[in-house]
Formats: structure tokens, C-alpha cells, sequence
């Protein structure tokens, strides 16, 4: 299993990196439910997800997504990430660091909590 999760994680990343929803969703079931952090809203569904991936393009450039070991407990898998970017309106160098916790079903991501912080 380690293997199929880390493809999606991978996938996850690339969408991330290219500022591409399609590609993030990929990974998501349709009823997905994804929680940008622990005092977040949830977003539930392709639409929702889709939504609040839209705006990444426009504000981050020169993105990289970097993805740790990934921690397998049956159709649960966590790993820890780091991403970087630059803000587009300010040009400041951002390092975003956290860590996924994702449960799956037939195959994707049913949900998936991220903790995360960034700096600056």
C-alpha cells in the first residue's frame, strides 16, 4: 500500500507545484472531505476542494512540494511535507512545513487533515 499512497501524495504535489486543481483532485474521491488545518472549515466534494485550489495560481509562484516517509495503518497514511513558494504580489520566498493525514477509500483520498505552519 505504501507504494499506492505514495503515487497520490506525488500527484498531490505535482497539482500543487503546476497550480493545477484537475490534478489535485485527482487524488480525491467525490465526496472527499479536505481540512486545510485543524481550525479550518472543512471542504467537502470536488466543488469545494476545487474552489479552494482556484486561487493558488494566482498567488503562489515557482512552487516546490517535497513529501517525507509515508506512515501506512491500513487505509490510513500520514507523512510530513514542506513546500515552498514565492508570494506573487510581494515577491517574499515562502517555506511552508506539516504535516497529512489522509484516510482512503477504492483507491483515493476520502479525507485528508493537514497541520501546517509557514514562515514567514
Amino acid at each position: 500500500m505504501t507504494e499506492a499512497y505514495r503515487r497520490l501524495v506525488d500527484a498531490f504535489g505535482r497539482g500543487w507545484e503546476r497550480g493545477d486543481p484537475e490534478e489535485i483532485l485527482s487524488v480525491f474521491t467525490a465526496d472527499a472531505v479536505f481540512l486545510e488545518t485543524p481550525f479550518s472549515d472543512k471542504e467537502t466534494g470536488h466543488a469545494a476542494i476545487r474552489r479552494y485550489w482556484t486561487d493558488l495560481p494566482a498567488n503562489q509562484a515557482e512552487v516546490t512540494f517535497r513529501s517525507g516517509e509515508i506512515y501506512v495503518a491500513g487505509p490510513w497514511f500520514a507523512t510530513e511535507f514542506r513546500c515552498t513558494y514565492r508570494r506573487r504580489r510581494s515577491g517574499e520566498w515562502v517555506d511552508a512545513r506539516g504535516a497529512m493525514f489522509c484516510e482512503t477509500q477504492d483507491g483515493k483520498i476520502s479525507e485528508m487533515r493537514m497541520y501546517w505552519h509557514r514562515s514567514p
